[in-house]
Order: structure tokens, then sequence, then C-alpha cells
């Protein structure tokens, strides 16, 4: 079983070529994220940082209104849209060319990021919305699933299960449920520190070649996270030596895409990992 993905999606009306893993920039434009120096708040400051993401060899940015950080307190659904307005407006001013991601689980915020903005992938945490409602049948297709089809748009479908048996359970079940919607396109993410303890984080690592059986991209992220930080003994703000160990772990696992506070220091890890490969 190959752990390099070897397809393309179709991102914003062009081809995005995942046989070579690319980097996904994250713009934050909440008050709250937990690591602090990833709050962008001013339009400028936006615009500055879409234009880091680009210059430093980012492939995708993906911007959020809503933190999900452990305990998270969602904000009002008008608020998440007020934060996405002003963001998006800033990143695609700086960077038009650049395919954009938006960070939601609102269906709702969904369609106001493709269709006002042009936003061209859907990244969402919640596995459709399941950590939010448990208690949903096997049988139910979630909302946004229905969403994202209506907006023919990428997906990236993170998992809130706490084991790999689990999870590539409920991948298959969710994804073709996706397929059948008319979703061309699915990104699987392993949902690192979602819905997992720390030692169930690793325990997936460890075995995250597994997803390839799905044959989906991967995306990995982890970037300054406390599965970091609780196992060094350190804060967001000194975890970027442990992210670059782990996203070079995840490249070796199969990974697709790595999501990252630091884009520089990822798109260091593929180059490096690339000369792992054969070369044609």
């Amino acid at each position: 079983m190959s752990l390099k993905y070897e397809g393309t999606i179709r991102v914003g009306g062009k081809l995005l070529d995942l046989s070579r893993p690319v980097v996904m920039g994250i713009v934050n434009v909440t008050p709250d994220s937990f690591y602090a120096d990833s709050r962008e708040q001013t339009e400028l400051e936006i615009a500055r940082r879409a234009v880091e993401i680009a210059e430093e060899g980012g492939a995708v940015i993906d911007v959020g209104g809503c933190s999900t950080r452990p305990g998270f307190v969602a904000p009002p659904v008008e608020e998440e849209m007020a934060r996405l307005r002003s963001g998006l407006t800033a990143v695609r001013r700086a960077c038009p060319d650049m395919p954009v991601s938006v960070d939601t689980f609102r269906p709702e915020v969904a369609k106001m990021c493709v269709e006002e903005f042009g936003a061209c992938i859907i990244n969402d945490v919640t596995e459709g919305g399941l950590s939010l409602a448990p208690e949903r049948a096997a049988d139910d297709v979630p909302e946004m699933f229905q969403m994202v089809a209506r907006l023919r748009v990428p997906y990236i479908l993170t998992s809130v299960q706490s084991d790999m048996r689990m999870m590539l359970m409920a991948f298959a079940r969710e994804v073709q449920q996706l397929h059948a919607l008319g979703v061309a396109d699915v990104i699987l993410d392993p949902g690192f520190g979602f819905g997992k303890t720390l030692e169930q984080n690793y325990a997936v690592l460890s075995v995250m070649e597994r997803l390839q059986m799905l044959r989906l991209p991967v995306l990995a992220g982890m970037s300054r996270k406390s599965m970091i930080t609780r196992v060094l003994g350190n804060t967001a703000a000194d975890a970027l030596n442990g992210t670059t160990a782990l996203n070079t772990m995840a490249l070796m696992k199969g990974a697709s895409v790595l999501r990252v506070h630091d884009v520089r220091q990822a798109v260091e890890c593929v180059e490096l990992y690339m000369q792992l490969l054969p070369q044609p």
C-alpha cells in the first residue's frame, strides 16, 4: 500500500496536485484562538499574514472566524459571519489568486463564504456536526454534507473518533454519503486534538498510514497543539520545534496537506521529505 496520495483535487476551477504534499497556512480572525500569536484582528494584519503565507510557499490559506480550542464557546453565527467577511475581504485583496479554505462547522457560514467571497474549500472540524450532536444516527445525512454538495467545493472531513478502527469505519460511511450527494473531492483529517486523549492522538498518528486504504488525500493539523506542549512541558509559543518533528512524521505516514501556523518551516519539511522519494 502506497503511503503517498498521487491524485489531484479541483480547487477554484483549477487542479491542485497533491502528489507532492502542500502546506495550508492558518489565518485566525478570532480573539481567542489557542495560539495567541496567530490571532489576526485588523484588516491590515490579516492582509500581511496572507501575503506571508503566499511568500513562504503556502498553497492554501485557511481562514477561521470561530476558535475550536478545547472548551470553546462558539460566537453567534452573525458574529462569525462578520469576522469572516472582514477577514476574507482582506485576504482576497492581498492575495486574489490564492485558494482559500474556510474553517467553519456552520452550513450557513460555509454558504456565505463560498457565494460571497469565492472560498473554494470547507474545513469542518466537527465531522459533519457529529461532535455537536453525538446522538446522531449513523444513516442521517448531515446538513453540512448537503450544503457542501450544493456548493460543489472540496470538503475537509475531520474525525472526532478516538481510535483508528472507529475512524476508518466512520470515514468509510461518511465518504460514501458525500460521494452519493455528488461531493467529488474529500480530504480526510484524523482530527488530532478532537475527541482524543493525549495517548489516543499518538496512537492514531502511529498508524495514520492506514487511512490510505480509503484512497483519499489526508490532512494533518498538529501545529503547536497540546499534544506537543503536554509532552514537552512547554507552551504553544515554544512548540515550533515539536510541530516540525510531528509534521515530518505525518509526511512519512502519508499526509498530503500540512495545516500550520509556521508555513516556511513546514515547506522545508516537505522539501526534505521529497528527497527520500525516488526521483524521476
